[in-house]
């Protein structure tokens, strides 16, 4: 993406020295194109400053596209949400929605929080070879959930141990079906695998080890 800046100055070399300053690059980075050249006037008065305009190639880093991206979505939605992105290096993107009244962004089980997030992370990695991951949160949406989860999956997997009787949890989305999974290993008398379609997938707790054809359907 062709990006650049205008700058004015008593000369065409102050103007591009002055757009190279701000820019932070060198000469050989950049095109130049005078759009007025300086004009001296009689005794400085009449005089005319130069006037040009400096291009760069610009590529737009993932941080820069999410929170563009964000922005223009939250903006559309009615929200006064501002989003905060922190690049974490190899484990991606994490943002954080900052503002009043965050609930219509987070939605009923977070569903509209889900779907930002994947909107986001499709925006993102839309045409490039490595993907970047992308979380977004709201009022620390997900930690909530994510105990809420857990401390549901420990529930139930006492009662399937205790009535030695497979239970079935509500749909839920990808997310919170791998809490569920991940929340489980440990109990040995437990297994867990996934079944239905979505929107309506929902996580097994089964007594027993999984079957074997179960284990394909985990997530």
């Amino acid at each position: 993406m062709l990006k650049s800046i205008e700058t004015t100055a008593k000369s065409e070399d102050l103007a591009i020295a002055s757009a190279l300053e701000q820019l932070g690059k060198s000469r050989e980075e950049v095109s130049v194109e005078i759009l007025e050249r300086s004009k001296p006037g009689f005794l400085g008065i009449g005089a005319v400053p130069a006037r040009v305009r400096v291009s760069y190639e610009w590529v737009e880093t993932p941080a820069e596209k999410a929170e563009a991206f964000l922005k223009g979505l939250l903006e559309r939605m009615g929200s006064d949400a501002v989003p905060e992105v922190e690049d974490r290096g190899e484990d991606g993107l994490f943002i954080r929605l900052n503002g009043q009244k965050l609930g219509m962004l987070i939605g009923r089980h977070g569903e509209t929080l889900d779907a930002i997030q994947h909107l986001t992370g499709y925006v993102v990695n839309r045409g490039v070879s490595k993907r970047t991951h992308i979380s977004v949160d709201a009022e620390d949406y997900w930690a909530k959930r994510e105990e809420s989860m857990k401390s549901l999956a420990y529930k139930v997997a006492a009662k399937v141990i205790k009535y030695r009787k497979n239970m079935t949890l509500e749909p839920m989305n990808s997310y919170e079906r791998h809490v569920v999974h991940t929340a489980l290993p440990d109990y040995e008398e437990v297994s867990t695998y996934s079944v239905g379609s979505e929107p309506n997938r929902r996580v097994v707790v089964a007594y027993g080890k999984a079957r074997r054809g179960d284990k394909k359907s985990a997530e």
